[in-house]
């Protein structure tokens, strides 16, 4: 089996006309949903991006017990399942997260990776004295910053290497992958994940998809809000979303091209494609840029995916209500190659699904952030439930790897570590339980924010899709509780965690 994951970061599945958006052109992506199976009912699981990407080694939710972080020792990981069972896994990548100290260990997994440089704020072109007077005249202080020790400074100098559209990050990802084909699309038993970056801020994209989406703004560039509430002008909003449509659709216009290859070489017999993303964006909806901070809102937790399995081919050009999560595709990957899937994964393998797309799929989706409320939908409802104190003290991570996004566990975290027996998918492994501290600096305390907008509320999604109108229903509220903690319990969540939230076990 050929097997080939296109990851897009931060795609919003109302972007996409194929789950009935309107706002932007993504003909590729509906001529995909054509070949596969829509996902109507996809949700995330642990937030944001590493996480994201843990639950899709491992097959399994890991907000419950530990923030963003590398991949653990005691982790299953399908990639490293299928690499030593003889199936050669490839990684095109432009995401520096894999490369800081709190993404370790998931490019690794690979038997080779491609990265990419340049996206974001990745360490990449060396500037000692870079323009600054000049990025002022034609970026936003807005939305960047001009300190040379802030991160969005170093965006603007990898930027100056972007002359041409193949020069962008995201082209280039793309033509790696081809290369990676070109070398090896005759061959048999591989697996191609390729993950863009693209349309995560900063919403940068070649000339000719700007254009599309010119709204006539003539002021200094706005192209990477913060995680904060709106306070931009209407015209200035317009603008910021923009930016996002036209970073869509060249996404779009390079998937076309991968479909372009994959019908010149006749792939589509034997080589199953799947399409989602790890979350989605708040581009001013509820008044909020970003995600994380406040409830997890359709925009950023029920997101696309599209899979085309050419065991089934019955199910191209239909669509699945079935609830599913990022984790549901590591046991599917796996079954798909012929390998076992691990006694430790709680995720779904969505074969099933794939041949009888009425199956509903799991009961309830649960996902998260460490120490942020909890989101839990039914597919009908869903609901934000949030602690009685969210400043309370009292939780704890547990990890082998005492990283955050860009440091080690500092010495003061450091000093509350203890030996914890281990849990139930940490293999026998004992583990440091160490301190979550108020200030240390994970998600998304590490932009010196926390969580905001508090307070648990219930919404009706499917009369309500736009989540403009909170309801008040106890027993709706209490069965997705119920069915909130049948998750936390299955994934053996601790002690402290349960009272945290206020919940008992």
């Amino acid at each position: 089996m050929r097997t080939i994951l296109v990851l897009f970061d931060s795609l919003n599945r109302m972007a996409m006309h194929c789950y009935g958006g309107t706002e932007i052109a993504t003909p590729n992506f509906d001529r995909f949903a054509k070949r596969g199976l829509t996902f109507k009912n996809h949700f995330v699981g642990s937030l944001p991006c590493m996480p994201a990407r843990r639950d899709l080694h491992s097959g399994r939710l890991n907000f419950t017990h530990r923030s963003w972080g590398p991949l653990e020792p005691f982790d299953n990981s399908f990639v490293q399942i299928l690499k030593d069972n003889g199936i050669h896994t490839h990684l095109v990548s432009d995401h520096l997260h894999y490369f800081e100290d709190g993404g370790s260990g998931f490019h690794t997994r690979f038997n080779t990776f491609d990265f990419i440089r340049g996206q974001e704020y990745d360490p990449w072109i060396a500037m000692v004295e870079p323009p600054i007077e000049r990025y002022r005249e034609i970026y936003s202080e807005k939305h960047h910053s001009f300190d040379k020790k802030g991160k969005r400074l170093q965006h603007l100098v990898n930027r100056e290497s972007f002359l041409d559209e193949k020069d962008f990050p995201g082209p280039k990802c793309f033509s790696a992958a081809f290369d990676f084909l070109d070398r090896n699309q005759k061959a048999e038993d591989w697996f191609l994940m390729l993950e863009c970056f693209d349309p995560h801020e900063p919403f940068h994209a070649p000339d000719r998809f700007k254009e599309a989406y010119d709204i006539g703004y003539e002021s200094k560039i706005l192209d990477w809000p913060h995680y904060e509430r709106v306070t931009e002008s209407e015209q200035e909003m317009k603008e910021i979303r923009a930016n996002y449509c036209a970073l869509v659709a060249m996404c779009d216009d390079y998937f076309g091209r991968f479909l372009d290859y994959v019908d010149r070489h006749e792939m589509w017999k034997d080589t199953a494609i799947i399409l989602t993303t790890d979350h989605g964006f708040l581009l001013g909806e509820h008044e909020w840029w970003g995600k994380c901070r406040m409830p997890y809102y359709e925009e950023i937790s029920h997101i696309p995916m599209i899979f085309y399995d050419p065991r089934n081919p019955d199910s191209g050009n239909k669509s699945t209500e079935a609830i599913t999560q990022t984790g549901d595709l590591m046991p599917t990957i796996l079954k798909l190659n012929g390998q076992v899937i691990p006694s430790e994964v709680l995720a779904y393998d969505l074969q099933p699904i794939l041949q009888n797309p009425k199956i509903r799929g799991r009961d309830f989706a649960v996902f998260g952030v460490f120490g942020g409320p909890i989101g839990v939908s039914d597919g009908t409802y869903v609901l934000y439930y949030y602690p009685p104190n969210i400043e309370k003290t009292g939780l704890r991570e547990y990890t082998l790897m005492p990283s955050h996004m860009t440091g080690y566990f500092t010495s003061d975290e450091l000093r509350t570590a203890e030996l914890f027996k281990g849990f139930d998918f940490t293999k026998g492994i004992p583990v440091l339980s160490i301190a979550a501290t108020k200030d240390a600096k994970r998600v998304p305390n590490n932009d010196g924010l926390s969580f905001d907008d508090l307070g648990t509320r219930l919404f009706n999604i499917a009369t309500d899709p736009k989540q403009r109108q909170p309801i008040s229903d106890p027993t709706i509220s209490d069965y997705l509780i119920e069915g909130l903690k049948l998750v936390l319990k299955s994934h053996d969540t601790p002690l402290e965690v349960w009272d945290w939230y206020g919940l008992s076990n």
